[in-house]
């Protein structure tokens, strides 16, 4: 007989390589993680895994239990999902997951009117600026800014979100005016890192001025808190507009961020899913962004 949760935390210790990392994404503890690895390694009767440079690196019979195993979690997640998805009451819990800004900023708004609609349903936020796999059941319903969503999922565009130039209120004190992009080669910019450099505001930075950027983060939310200590200017999306900083002009070489709200093709019939996703699509689609000035 397979030991689902067995085989779950071993195949999320070979994606993530660290116990840690597999712990955060079934959401069990560090301890739990390793003692399921011991429990499973000795029911398998050898060593999955070798720890090198604190990293868990298979071993032949972790490899040759890797593909198994995912074909089993495979049809595992498929026969859940279509149970899920029978399921016409609304109630049960709803996992979203949505990156840091939209779940500390908007989501408790969106979700507080079904809190007394609908008080069996039960929200859990996973608040995360990666893509996590919708395929495994991690999450229910995701909030996703891109402009080519995956295949294998389904949903909707709620808003397209244009992007701006921030800064303190104050920056500007003793600063060349920003009155054209030529302007911003007179100012400390603040720019991207990793992942940040495959949007198009970063890479159009790193392009036309590298010399005047002196911060680079590799997340928004990081660089509006850089901006609000008068550290430079940040390019960000218009939803992270909030006191400490004010938006002084558009930004058009950071084109639009579109927010699209996604679920997996065998939960949209799920009564509990549909009813947030209907109640998110309603609340973004509502919002209306300050212009600059």
């Amino acid at each position: 007989m397979v030991d689902w949760n067995a085989l779950k935390s071993f195949l999320a210790i070979a994606e993530s390589g660290s116990l840690a990392g597999a712990a955060r994404e079934l959401g069990v503890n560090h301890s739990t993680m390793f003692r399921r690895l011991q429990s499973y390694e000795a029911e398998l009767g050898g060593r999955l895994f070798d720890k090198i440079d604190n990293r868990y690196l298979l071993t032949p019979l972790g490899e040759e239990l890797l593909d198994q195993g995912r074909q089993i979690a495979t049809r595992f997640d498929d026969i859940e999902r279509r149970l899920v998805g029978k399921d016409v009451q609304p109630k049960g819990r709803v996992r979203i997951t949505a990156p840091y800004n939209i779940a500390n900023r908007f989501l408790p708004q969106a979700l507080a009117p079904l809190r007394d609609a609908y008080p069996e349903i039960e929200i859990e936020v996973l608040s995360s600026n990666l893509e996590l796999n919708m395929n495994s059941r991690i999450a229910d319903i995701a909030i996703r800014a891109t402009a080519s969503p995956p295949e294998h999922l389904i949903g909707r565009k709620l808003i397209s979100i244009p992007w701006g130039i921030f800064a303190a209120p104050d920056y500007l004190d003793g600063q060349a005016p920003l009155d054209s992009l030529q302007n911003l080669a007179a100012h400390r910019l603040i720019g991207g890192a990793g992942l940040m450099l495959n949007l198009p505001a970063f890479a159009w930075l790193e392009q036309h001025y590298p010399a005047q950027i002196a911060t680079r983060c590799d997340e928004l939310t990081a660089m509006s808190h850089f901006a609000e200590q008068g550290q430079g200017l940040a390019f960000l999306p218009l939803d992270q507009a909030r006191e400490g900083i004010v938006c002084l002009a558009e930004f058009p070489p950071g084109k639009s961020s579109e927010l699209w709200l996604l679920t997996h093709p065998d939960l949209r019939r799920t009564e509990r899913i549909r009813l947030v996703m209907e109640q998110l699509t309603e609340y973004f689609r509502g919002i209306v962004f300050p212009s600059s000035g």
